[in-house]
């Protein structure tokens, strides 16, 4: 059942560890999000059209999506301290390339390295927490840690945007790149995967058939599906705005002026950056309220999709602003995931099951993104092609919804086999009876 954090208490050197990590991803994210302002530049570089462009961002989250699994089996292997060091040496490499690169298939090759090292970040970073953290300062702590991502995607915007008007692509992409790579020193001296006088917990080398076996393991926790669907249904609207559809439809779609565009999505940025530390505070002194959060954005995202997609004619801009404010808080909501992957696993395997879960989102992501772009082919109507978005928000709900009331069953079966519960729940009327509830924890 559930796992407890090895440390029972933050100390100064937790933070400063916390701290170390977090920068790594706050690192990620600028080179993640680097091309939202890069785009048009990238146009003249490469010689390639819009449809060409987007692949980059596809092919980046695709690799970042497929290697979240990896990712978890490195750290629960390895340790978090090793893989941020191999995500920084990464990442650096495939900036300094893409500074570099002069042609369309070097840029590509270049921005699937970006999004290797970027993959290697976050599931570290989460594994850190979860050892130096106690289990009620969690769920914070890993808000801060988004925090310090979207303050990465700040960094990406007006800052980068000067920067290449000015020394141009190749010095601003060269000294990023440079910068990371160094940063890796600074992680061998700080970070430590566990606190002091603390064994590190890790998975044994193994074949296939162990990493296929550890996978499964995780997968087979009631807890960790019910973190997957959550993750996938909460974040990818959010992200596939402000990745690659957001500026199209309100440049294309609502007749605003490229400028203009880019300042209203910066209310994603501003509005997950003080949604998360607020969402991780309250779930982390009520954590029987987590669900109960996620199910209220959900249905809220609901009504905000079909006031947006059936407004009549142009949206005004005092309905966008709350609009994407309450969109951004899927970010923060997204968190609650990774709190049912440490939960619900056991401290050697919370690497995986948090890479298990952050698939969902980016998943859901991918999955949209193309969806959207051959409604829009088709179509050629942004209100059609965003459909896709309720689509995906609705199967991922009802999967979400079946998963919470299966991981309740087994709440009530450990607490009448006397375990410890990560949160205390009351039993209500939709729940499975109490003796299907022990059958179903036992089989």
């Amino acid at each position: 059942m559930p796992t407890q954090s090895m440390s029972q208490r933050a100390t100064g050197r937790s933070w400063a560890i916390w701290l170390t990590g977090a920068t790594v991803y706050l690192l990620a994210v600028f080179h993640r999000t680097s091309f939202g302002v890069a785009g048009l530049e990238a146009l003249d570089r490469f010689g390639v059209g819009a449809a060409a462009l987007g692949t980059f961002t596809v092919l980046q989250v695709g690799v970042y999506a497929a290697m979240q699994i990896p990712t978890g089996l490195l750290v629960d292997r390895f340790g978090p301290r090793a893989v941020l060091t191999a995500a920084l040496l990464v990442l650096g490499t495939g900036q300094v390339l893409l500074a570099t690169a002069e042609s369309y298939p070097v840029g590509l090759v270049a921005r699937g390295v970006l999004g290797l090292g970027d993959a290697l970040t976050f599931v570290s970073v989460l594994r850190l927490i979860a050892a130096h953290f106690p289990g009620r300062q969690y769920s914070l702590v890993t808000s801060f840690t988004t925090a310090m991502g979207y303050l990465g995607n700040l960094a990406a915007t007006v800052p980068l945007t000067l920067l290449l008007a000015g020394p141009g692509w190749t010095p601003t992409f060269l000294i990023a790149g440079l910068v990371t790579v160094v940063f890796a020193v600074v992680v061998n001296l700080r970070v430590r995967d566990t606190p002091l006088g603390v064994t590190p917990v890790r998975t044994s080398a193994g074949g296939p058939r162990a990493v296929a076996a550890q996978v499964a393991e995780a997968w087979r926790v009631p807890g960790t599906r019910l973190g997957f669907w959550l993750h996938f249904s909460t974040m990818f609207a959010p992200n596939v705005l402000t990745l690659l559809w957001g500026l199209p439809f309100l440049v294309d779609g609502q007749g605003l002026a490229p400028k203009s565009a880019s300042a209203l999505l910066t209310v994603f940025v501003f509005g997950s950056m003080i949604g998360g530390p607020v969402v991780g505070a309250v779930i982390g002194r009520y954590p029987s309220l987590r669900l109960p959060l996620a199910v209220g954005y959900l249905g809220g995202a609901a009504l905000v999709w079909a006031t947006l997609l059936g407004w009549p004619g142009a949206i005004p801009v005092a309905v966008l602003v709350p609009s994407f404010a309450f969109l951004s808080l899927g970010g923060p909501a997204s968190m609650i995931a990774f709190a049912l992957a440490r939960d619900y696993n056991p401290l050697r395997r919370v690497g995986t099951a948090t890479g298990v879960v952050n698939v969902g989102g980016f998943v859901a992501t991918t999955l949209s993104a193309l969806a959207i772009g051959v409604l829009l082919e088709l179509t050629g109507d942004f209100r059609i092609a965003l459909l896709a978005v309720v689509g995906i928000l609705g199967f991922g709900a009802s999967r979400m919804l079946v998963w919470w009331r299966r991981t309740r069953a087994q709440l009530f079966a450990a607490e009448a086999r006397g375990e410890q519960l990560p949160v205390r729940i009351r039993r209500r009327r939709w729940d499975a009876p109490e003796r299907q509830s022990v059958g179903a924890a036992a089989a």
